[in-house]
């Protein structure tokens, strides 16, 4: 209880002083200033970052600046998923019912690249029980910066995200290197000691440790499995299924969650922060990233099938690296290449274009044949016209209070 309320206390102060929740989460993006591109001529890293009272949303198209592949036995590749994430700029403690880590993106890393959890995916015998751990079973196909793509191009990191940092640095704290959709930062694998910011920095710790067990009959909670899992061996040794681990308070540096509430760098005041985990030999170990369940709340939008690409129902500002910045405007600003077009047309939204556009694209004869919603700034979009007879199209553009029409010529 005393625990709480001193959370509690540190919370209120922050949003009094207004200082913790009002620069991080704006400035520690990773942002593409000069067109630079990355895997298959990809805009690499976080294309803009807008922000508002209270949310920050990153448009990305989750591919890095850094060099990545090739995954072996992999056959997916990366593409430009034209992400929109949104982020709390207040984030809190989720005093309910706390909210799963799911499947796919958990998190977004600094540059735009994806945050996965420890699991694959995939469980022993499609039984549902005993979940596969992606770096055992998926590892082998990582690049070397520990990442690879998923189906559909997401490319994304379950593990440490070693070239958007530098782990081995134990002479700093390490820096933001992302945030989970809770809102809280996720820090790279060194911090101070003690969660009051004193101490020598170290590697944090989980508190998740492999299990003393003999065979998988039992749960991590100490109850019998609904099916067996493989015999412990060399094929499947202790440490390849998430339920190989159980998590004991305390044995760690961090909590449930793979975090804690503590003082960094950018928030003096203390804040609850995940950290990504390594062991001495700079690898992995488990649970690498936030696990189980979120410390705070949760917003709408950036999980499930079709999460990562938000709608932006407010008005906003573009962080421009100064400490001043630019106001949206509210007109329509793109370019579309090539034109005439064989196969794929691609429009490109300038960043001071307005949020939310809808594209329709009529034939000669006034019918619909393609729509697609929330189109956003500094994003590219490719339009198909390999199916489509030759001919005049028209792209037509709407945001909240702006209209044009755009002539697209389809030639064989």
């Amino acid at each position: 209880m005393k625990k709480n309320l001193v959370i509690a206390f540190t919370f209120l102060l922050i949003a009094q002083l207004g200082w913790a929740q009002t620069n991080p989460e704006i400035v520690s993006w990773i942002r593409n200033t000069n067109g630079a591109v990355g895997y298959n001529n990809i805009p690499s890293n976080v294309q803009i970052v807008q922000y508002s009272a209270n949310n920050v949303y990153i448009s990305c198209t989750c591919i890095p600046g850094y060099s990545i592949g090739p995954w072996m036995n992999n056959p997916n590749t990366p593409i430009n998923k034209n992400f929109v994430y949104k982020i709390t700029r207040n984030p809190v403690q989720n005093t309910g019912t706390l909210t799963n880590i799911g499947l796919g993106h958990t998190g977004v890393w600094t540059n735009g690249v994806s945050i996965f959890n420890a699991d694959d995916g995939q469980t022993y015998m499609m039984q549902g029980v005993w979940h596969r751990n992606a770096y055992f079973f998926e590892g082998p196909s990582f690049d070397n910066c520990l990442g690879h793509p998923a189906p559909g191009g997401e490319y994304h990191h379950h593990v440490n995200p070693q070239c958007l940092y530098n782990p081995a640095d134990s002479s700093v704290h390490s820096p933001i290197i992302g945030y989970a959709f809770d809102g809280f930062p996720v820090y790279g694998a060194w911090g101070y000691t003690n969660a009051n910011g004193t101490g020598p920095l170290k590697r944090m710790t989980p508190s998740y440790q492999v299990r003393n067990m003999t065979d998988r009959t039992t749960l991590p909670n100490g109850t019998t499995a609904p099916s067996p899992g493989p015999a412990i061996n060399t094929q499947y040794p202790l440490g390849a299924f998430i339920q190989d681990y159980e998590y004991l308070a305390a044995s760690g540096d961090l909590d449930e969650h793979n975090g804690r509430f503590c003082v960094t760098p950018e928030y003096p005041l203390g804040t609850y922060a995940y950290f990504v985990t390594i062991d001495a030999a700079l690898l992995p170990v488990f649970p690498f990233t936030m696990t189980e369940t979120y410390y705070g709340v949760v917003q709408a939008g950036n999980t499930g099938p079709n999460g990562g690409h938000v709608t932006i129902n407010e008005t906003t500002t573009i962080f421009n690296g100064n400490t001043a910045v630019n106001e949206l405007n509210t007109d329509i600003k793109f370019e579309i290449t090539p034109n005439p077009v064989k196969d794929y047309a691609f429009i490109y939204f300038d960043p001071s274009s307005a949020n939310n556009i809808k594209g329709e694209i009529y034939n000669a004869k006034g019918q619909l044949v393609y729509t697609q919603d929330n189109l956003q700034p500094s994003i590219s979009y490719g339009f198909d016209f390999t199916t489509y007879p030759s001919g005049n199209y028209f792209l037509h553009l709407t945001s909240a209070n702006k209209t044009t029409t755009y002539k697209i010529v389809k030639v064989k």
